[in-house]
Parts: C-alpha cells; structure tokens; sequence
C-alpha cells in the first residue's frame, strides 16, 4: 500500500505513483468524453469533462482510497447513448480510456528512450527513470484493469458486442444484478492473496517491452 511508502520514508517515490495516477485517471477520463464527442453525445464537453484538467477528474475520496488501500476511481464520465447514432457507441466510449493509457505508456516509453539515445537533459535528472517506469507501469495496468468486465468497469460495456445477443442480453442481466459483488470479491481475494492484481501487473511486465519502437 501507498502508506507504507510514506513510513518507510520514500517520500519522492509517493509523490511520484501519485502524480502518475492523477495524469493517468484524468487521460482516461479525457479520452471517455472526446470519445463520446466523436460520436455525437457532448454530455461530458457541457459538464466540463473534455479536458485533461485532473480537477474536472479526481475524486476526492477515490484518490484518497488509493493512498489508504491502494484501490480508486475517478469521477466517472456521463454518457448518454440516445445522443448518438452508431451502434458501436458504447463500446467505442468505453474502450477510449484504456486506450488512452496504452497511449500513454507507448508515448512515455518511447519518449524516454529517444531522450536517453539522444543524451537529452531530462533522462539525467535524478529520478527521471524511477516516474517514466511508474507512468508507463501505472498506465498499463489501468487499461488492463479496467478491461476486466465485470461491474463498472469498462470491459462490461465491450465484452456483450462479441457475444451472441442472446448472451449478451444474459451477460448484461447478471452483471447488472452481481458485477459489482464479483469485482469487489476479486478485489478482496486479491488482497487476501489470490494473485489476481498480480496477475494483471505480470503481463504488464511483459507487454512493456513490445511497446518500443525506438532504436
């Protein structure tokens, strides 16, 4: 957990998983509501979401359940489907946020090991490798989490359009009656020691490399 970074008196390296979660959180929310523009609906534009303003994003309580559990959110974007047309709205919506932070992760890789090759000053900073390694990891892990599909998240709105409809219809049904209850069990195994979480953060490992295209 986040708090014991601070009792162990790594300071810097709070404040860096920090300020990447924030950059992280507030692009995936961008990305939701330009999404959402592209397809006709300017819900989240009229409210003040199209913006990568960590303001218009955080939440409150749900950075502050990061630092005290290491699991929160984000102000969830308003979508309203009726605005739109296309019948791949939804999960054009949903899949934007993730791709966001893949984005991301590609542009941050890549960025610093240009800057490292081409002996940029930035890449000398002291600690200028610790936050891209912590931006690039947070990042993928926040698009393969949310991928998981099952309560809010945004995998439950992808998932039902590869499925035959009358599963689809099914899968719907009981996410809307027990997704919320499966992902907090999971979450909960998690940290009761099933390696789920772990899981997740060991194919971010070894999706990372693949993501370089520099040199």
């Amino acid at each position: 957990m986040l708090l014991s970074l601070l009792a162990n008196g790594q300071v810097i390296t709070f404040a860096m998983i920090i300020a990447a979660l924030v950059l992280s959180l507030s692009f995936h929310e961008f990305g939701h509501a330009w999404a959402a523009k592209m397809y006709g609906d300017d819900t989240a534009q009229r409210l003040g979401r199209l913006t990568v303003n960590p303001i218009s994003h955080i939440d409150p309580i749900g950075l502050l359940m990061v630092v005290m559990v290491g699991f929160g959110y984000a102000k969830p974007v308003p979508f309203n489907v009726n605005n739109t047309t296309s019948v791949w709205a939804q999960a054009g919506v949903a899949i934007a946020g993730p791709a966001a932070n893949l984005l991301i992760a590609v542009v941050a890789l890549n960025v610093y090991i240009l800057g490292v090759q081409s002996g940029w000053g930035f890449t000398n900073v002291s600690g200028s490798r610790d936050f891209f390694q912590i931006l690039i990891q947070v990042n993928i892990f926040l698009m393969l989490f949310n991928l998981i599909p099952l309560g809010v998240l945004d995998g439950h709105w992808i998932l039902p359009y590869f499925l035959p409809k009358h599963l689809a219809n099914k899968y719907r049904e009981l996410n809307d009656q027990y997704g919320m209850y499966a992902l907090m069990g999971l979450l909960l195994l998690s940290f009761a020691g099933l390696p789920v979480l772990s899981f997740l953060q060991k194919i971010a490992y070894w999706l990372i490399p693949h993501l370089s295209f520099v040199g």
